[in-house]
């Protein structure tokens, strides 16, 4: 079906590796600060109530620690292959006195666990950042339990022509300014930049999940569908 994202999986890793300290800045100016709000309202998409939990391309841990938050009961792991992102996330799991989150380094395209072992799998702004993101939700499928649910929350590229115009204009004139004050190097802040504009659609993304066998997918477009969030079961 071919890559979804050209470039090199170990120039990702190393581009996410020297922005870590600054992503959270990043991630809030690219979402004009609803990152946050978005990431309360996918984990509200949940269905089931999950006694294990995968959030995948975990980066810093937000959306790892707000999942453990809301079910203490459960055993979450976060996971992500950079480890200064990995770094910085365990930090702030210690700060926010967690106790059922596990940190792990690994490959979204080649998960280490055994079929069926999830009840829910989340992935945030990441799915964009992988080499085939079909693997990747191939990968979904198979460790989420029968019956267990998965949730993408992701930024696209903005259609709506005038929502367009207004969008490109921000990316085109303070984001450059952003990315030189918090990135390390313009190719960084051009990576994240490119990342959404090259990516699917939320239309076909949808199209991928049914593909790889999901059933019951919802879409909740936000910011005028500049993000979506995208639910669906196994």
């Amino acid at each position: 079906m071919g890559l979804t994202n050209k470039v090199p999986e170990k120039d990702v890793q190393t581009t996410f590796n020297h922005i870590a300290g600054n992503y959270d800045k990043l991630n809030s100016i690219m979402s004009l600060g609803t990152h946050q709000k978005w990431r309360q309202q996918a984990t509200r998409k949940l269905k089931v109530n999950p006694d294990k939990v995968l959030d995948l391309c975990c980066g810093t841990a937000d959306w790892t620690i707000t999942l453990a938050k809301r079910y203490p009961h459960a055993e979450v792991i976060g996971m992500d292959f950079s480890q200064e992102m990995l770094k910085i996330a365990q930090h702030k799991v210690s700060d926010a006195k967690v106790q059922n989150i596990t940190l792990e380094s690994g490959d979204a395209m080649n998960l280490r666990y055994p079929d069926n072992s999830f009840d829910a799998v989340t992935i945030g702004f990441g799915l964009r950042n992988v080499p085939d993101a079909n693997q990747v939700l191939a990968e979904i499928y198979r460790v989420l339990k029968p019956g267990g649910q998965m949730i993408c929350l992701e930024t696209f590229k903005v259609e709506t022509p005038i929502v367009k115009i207004g969008w490109r204009l921000y990316f085109n004139r303070l984001m450059p300014i952003m990315g030189k004050i918090f990135a390390k190097s313009k190719p960084e802040y051009q990576y994240l930049d490119d990342s959404v504009n090259k990516f699917v659609s939320i239309k076909r993304l949808a199209e991928m999940m049914q593909e790889n066998g999901f059933h019951d997918i919802e879409v909740d477009n936000l910011m005028m569908k500049a993000a979506a969030i995208h639910s669906a079961l196994k």
